[in-house]
């Protein structure tokens, strides 16, 4: 039986955007309190609502009994301090990529969730929409069958101007680069169709802007299955482009080039036996369009809460995704390939800062 979620917002900047996906599902949350530290950006956020209240002390939060889930939508270096502060609180976690800082870190979360009995649930809502629920099924079904390569793009524009906050473009602020803050979601993907990560070999550089981390990368990734992918990564494009591309023993899928919605828009599912081409075309079409983006990743979190899992980013996967950031990085910085899983003795197992 589902029932509506009590949800307290931290950060009031890309938490803009998950209050407008919370709004579009009142029958399954409520937001009871948006909370950031500039007063004057949450009135303009919530502008005429009075439904939401607004705070700017996360202690406020955390000592409301009736908030059940605590949203964190703050700049990455505050995201391990108030996950552990939340769920020592009572409260489960929603929080915005990256996770953490480290392997270490979210190896700590685990443990943490564990003893409160309150769950973790990262964000990677990239996943959610038609194109991505299609390309599932097709692999389900047995239609895509064996997996060759893949190739990711992530080719954004950032300027000056978007670096102008103090706290981007540092590994003190950000804890990395494009990497880890642009193509984040789209490596995701790698797990979410091809399985866990073999060993990476990466290549990075720092060429559009004049900041401490990286804005380039070209990345070569061997999976566990066998299959390999690459992954060209730049924020010194004319315009925004996501684009995903998957070659299997039965099909290759293509993504549309949506930026920030690679599971959305129109993908193409061509047979590579031609008299495949039916099959998989009915199968498409009794795939009804699923919410998408933060719509679709919030009603997945909702089910899972209400006891239906399945479809909700995990605190797994989240390990998971750093554990691919910390071998992108030692890769770059040592000039060789780095085997997955990390141990916790590699050096890049408390985080891939440079020292």
């Amino acid at each position: 039986m589902s029932k509506r979620h009590s949800v307290a917002i931290i950060g009031a900047g890309i938490g803009r955007e998950h209050l407008d996906a919370y709004r579009q599902l009142p029958e399954r949350f409520e937001v009871k309190t948006l909370c950031d530290l500039n007063e004057a950006r949450v009135r303009e956020v919530l502008s005429e609502s009075t439904e939401v209240q607004s705070a700017t002390s996360v202690d406020s939060v955390l000592n409301d009994p009736s908030i059940e889930l605590v949203d964190v939508c703050l700049p990455p270096h505050l995201h391990f301090d108030l996950c552990k502060r939340a769920l020592q609180a009572g409260k489960s976690v929603i929080c915005e990529k990256p996770l953490v800082s480290s392997v270490s870190d979210a190896d700590q979360l685990i443990a943490l969730t564990k003893q409160t009995g309150q769950s973790i649930f990262p964000v990677f809502q990239y996943r959610y929409g038609l194109g991505g629920l299609q390309m599932r099924k097709l692999i389900d079904s047995g239609l895509a069958g064996k997996a060759f390569t893949g190739t990711l793009e992530t080719h954004w524009n950032r300027g000056s101007a978007y670096y102008e906050p103090q706290w981007r473009g540092t590994w003190a602020g950000e804890q990395g680069g494009a990497v880890l803050n642009h193509a984040i979601h789209m490596h995701d993907w790698l797990s979410f169709i091809f399985g866990p990560v073999a060993s990476v070999y990466a290549d990075l550089a720092t060429r559009v802007n004049d900041i401490e981390v990286e804005d380039c990368a070209a990345i070569s990734l061997r999976m566990h299955s066998g299959a390999l992918v690459t992954s060209s990564i730049t924020l010194g494009a004319a315009d925004d482009t996501s684009r995903l591309r998957f070659c299997f023993a039965g099909l290759t899928a293509e993504s549309g080039s949506n930026p920030y919605a690679p599971a959305q828009g129109k993908w193409t599912f061509t047979a590579r036996e031609p008299n495949q081409q039916e099959k998989i075309d009915d199968l498409l079409n009794e795939i009804a369009t699923p919410a998408a983006s933060y719509m679709g990743l919030f009603t997945a979190i909702a089910d899972a809460i209400d006891g239906n899992p399945g479809q909700e980013v995990t605190l797994q996967d989240g390990r998971q995704s750093l554990e691919f950031v910390s071998a992108v990085y030692a890769s770059a910085r040592e000039h060789k390939p780095i085997a997955l899983p990390l141990t916790s003795d590699h050096p890049s197992y408390k985080g891939w800062a440079p020292p």
